[in-house]
């Protein structure tokens, strides 16, 4: 068994060019598109949909790992950009990543070194391949190429 774990800011989306907890609540949504209460466009990344849709339909388990401030907004947007039902596993709340990853092959029986991880920031990266994770470091947002890639290379 695989498990494909997603850190959320400036990998899955772009809070208006900073991180979810620096935004503004409330979140609502305007001719499709989500704002903050600054007017500040929150977006997914353009292959983040399909992405999903793709690895779920391949029976792959998702989970989300984010060290935001704000778990409720992360998943409150979660919500808004209807991506939330796709994860199984969602590990959400200010603490280094490793802690995350010890609690997701606590819940889901996965063994390190049979998750794939995506994260924009490159210490998580380092901490998290530390404990035998194939992490990848992400630039600019998360791509189908980028992923199926690293299912490639990994072959897990």
């Amino acid at each position: 068994m695989t498990l494909i774990v997603f850190d959320l800011d400036f990998t899955l989306w772009d809070a208006g060019g900073t991180w979810c907890d620096h935004t503004r609540p409330p979140f609502g949504k305007h001719d499709g598109k989500i704002y903050d209460a600054d007017n500040r466009h929150i977006r997914l990344y353009p292959d983040v949909l399909p992405l999903l849709e793709e690895l779920h339909r391949s029976d792959y388990d998702m989970a989300v790992a984010s060290k935001t401030g704000e778990p409720d907004w992360a998943r409150t947007l979660l919500e808004l950009f209807q991506i939330r039902h796709y994860f199984r596993y969602e590990e959400i709340y200010p603490a280094n990543k490793v802690r995350h990853f010890r609690r997701l092959a606590a819940a889901s029986g996965v063994e390190f070194e049979h998750m794939l991880f995506f994260d924009d920031e490159y210490p998580n990266i380092r901490d998290v391949g530390a404990l035998g994770v194939h992490a990848v470091h992400i630039r600019n947002g998360i791509t189908r190429h980028i992923v199926m890639t690293a299912l490639d290379n990994f072959a897990i």
